[in-house]
């Protein structure tokens, strides 16, 4: 999922489609991620870049549908199961479900501008979601967790750039 496609989903008033496309994007997010490791974990750091997109989707996600996002979160998580390797799926799920949920609570708590409040988020999320993951794959080395919470990190910090440039264009511009 190119980060501009995670860009544009997170930002509603570019959005020309309904909130179930948010949902939906971010529940087919959590699902490729988790199910693309079951099979390739050799691309850990792919699917931990894409995780960061992940993270941004459902900051958008929960802009359209609140703390009804937590509902989606497990829609994504169930799907993950029934896809995916169990054992991978068990740790990717488990590790999701803790980071999403701090994701969730640095979003909620920090009224800062929507660009802000997404690079708050996948920054506390991010080192979180690997440690968490590693820990449970019985995969942990300190190398795995710098590249999985820094690939998180980048794409966290790219979006969240891309953001600011659209609020930015659009104060310049107007409506």
């Amino acid at each position: 999922m190119p980060l501009s496609l995670c860009a544009a989903y997170t930002n509603s008033s570019e959005m020309p489609h309904t909130p179930w496309s948010a949902a939906i994007a971010y529940v087919i997010g959590v699902v490729a991620v988790n199910v693309g490791f079951s099979h390739h974990p050799e691309l850990d750091w792919l699917w931990s870049l894409l995780v960061g997109g992940v993270l941004a989707l459902r900051d958008g996600a929960q802009r359209n549908w609140g703390h009804r996002v937590l509902l989606w979160m497990l829609a994504g998580a169930a799907l993950s199961y029934w896809l995916g390797n169990p054992a991978v799926a068990i740790a990717s799920v488990s590790a999701f479900l803790i980071s999403e949920s701090v994701d969730w609570i640095v979003y909620t708590t920090t009224h800062r501008p929507f660009a802000e409040r997404v690079w708050r988020s996948v920054l506390a999320s991010s080192p979180v979601d690997t440690a968490v993951f590693l820990h449970l794959a019985d995969l942990w080395s300190w190398q795995l967790f710098a590249i999985g919470a820094g690939s998180k990190i980048l794409a966290g910090a790219l979006i969240s750039a891309s953001l600011q440039q659209q609020a930015n264009h659009r104060r310049r511009t107007g409506p």
